[in-house]
């Protein structure tokens, strides 16, 4: 096993493998951390993901950010480079639509921290009873983020994103992904139910065709089709910021999964309405509002 060699070849660092967890709550995520969580001895807790590839002044680039002030600093999801068009098609996603709200929400202050890369202060943690805390909840990030936010702690964002690269991806499997984290932000935030079409491409620009049309007498198809090209150039831009060079597939797959993932975006909010069971590894959850959850107990 890798982590059982790296032990080995770096006896000098204090270090430990937990295989298995201990049942504190609904969170399977939270469950298998909480051994190695009691076991900590030090002031920072990281927490990343399997799939996570971390450049080698990664970890140095968070603890950086981690100021006197700050309890969580973390990462914007992106993905690593891979062929085919599933992983064109999360790449888009995650360099353009998640990234916008993302930072966006980071820069007006908005709790939006992701759990796949995320470097903490432990005593805050250990001040509301730790990670064990937050099992009755799927979104635990969420929630650790806004347990230090009410409690005056500030969050940081890293200048690196959080590079997944986990298994290949299907377009099923990410579709499924997309609708499970909007079925978890209607739960926490209600409001999302109305906001969040309207932060869409398709959507907005509907609106603002209209607008301004009603304004100052012009075609609106004229203004949609000008919103559509600038929100996809712009959209463009920012992925090739966030890749830092080059995107590694052509524009016309560009194009492509930029359509696929506009269209396809108001039908996954509408499936997330209709369907607001989670399944998530190996469990179906149902969630309460407010973001508590508890398993669906499957009938034999």
């Amino acid at each position: 096993m890798f982590v059982k060699r790296l032990i080995e070849k770096y006896p000098e660092v204090d270090a430990r493998l937990f295989i298995g967890g201990t049942v504190v709550g609904v969170n399977p995520k939270i469950n298998n951390m909480e051994p190695g969580y009691r076991a900590a001895k030090y002031d920072l807790i990281l927490i990343s993901d399997s799939g996570i590839r971390m450049k080698e002044d990664t970890l140095l680039d968070m603890v950086s950010s981690m100021d006197e002030d700050v309890a969580l600093v973390h990462q914007m999801p992106f993905v690593c480079d891979r062929k085919g068009f599933p992983s064109v098609l999360e790449k888009v996603y995650f360099g353009t639509a998640h990234a916008r709200i993302y930072l966006s929400a980071d820069f007006l202050g908005i709790n939006c921290p992701t759990g796949m890369s995320a470097l903490m202060r432990k005593k805050p943690l250990d001040d509301v009873g730790g990670i064990a805390a937050f099992g009755q909840y799927l979104a635990e990030d969420f929630f650790f983020a806004k347990s230090f936010t009410d409690r005056g702690w500030k969050l940081r964002i890293s200048s690196q994103p959080a590079w997944q690269n986990s298994c290949t991806p299907d377009i099923d499997s990410f579709q499924h992904r997309i609708t499970r984290w909007a079925k978890l932000r209607i739960a926490m935030i209600p409001h999302m139910i109305l906001l969040e079409p309207l932060s869409e491409c398709l959507m907005l620009g509907v609106l603002a065709a209209w607008a301004v049309s009603f304004l100052v007498q012009c075609d609106p198809f004229a203004v949609y089709l000008f919103h559509l090209l600038l929100w996809f150039l712009l959209d463009y831009v920012l992925l090739c910021i966030i890749q830092n060079g080059s995107i590694p597939f052509s524009k016309t797959d560009f194009v492509v999964a930029w359509m696929m993932r506009e269209c396809c975006a108001l039908l996954l909010f509408i499936r997330a309405l209709w369907e607001p069971d989670i399944k998530w590894r190996t469990g179906t959850f149902k969630l309460k509002w407010g973001g508590v959850a508890e398993e669906v107990k499957t009938k034999l």
